[in-house]
């Protein structure tokens, strides 16, 4: 009983830590959803403790804390999946930003050299 009391604990201090970090505006709200999401399965199969062998008997897994690793780690690849796309829509746009930059630098430096010509 008292591991249970200690996964409900850890569980809820994620989910009130994701929240902190959101209101001080160090995760913004649409890269949270997937950490509440985690966060609240496990408080979820904190308070039923029964539901961890259920689920792992429908998987076919023997040992049901080893599904709850499974679990854990299919979360931590989904989380990285979704940093991917997001770093990879980051690194188009800044490239995009850096060739606009230069472009546009290279139109003041022309519009320059024409204003010192013209004078």
């Amino acid at each position: 009983m008292r591991i249970q009391y200690i996964a409900i604990a850890g569980s809820v201090a994620l989910f009130l830590f994701i929240i902190y970090l959101i209101r001080q505006k160090k995760l913004r709200e649409e890269y949270s959803f997937l950490w509440l999401f985690f966060s609240a399965v496990f408080i979820f199969f904190s308070f039923w403790r029964d539901g961890l062998d259920h689920i792992s008997q429908l998987i076919g897994i023997a040992y049901p804390p080893a599904a709850l690793f499974l679990i854990l780690l299919m979360a931590v690849f989904v989380i990285m999946i979704e940093f991917s796309v997001i770093i990879s829509k980051q690194s188009n746009w800044i490239k995009k930003m850096n060739q606009e930059v230069g472009i546009l630098k290279l139109e003041i430096e022309k519009l320059k050299s024409a204003d010192k010509a013209g004078s």
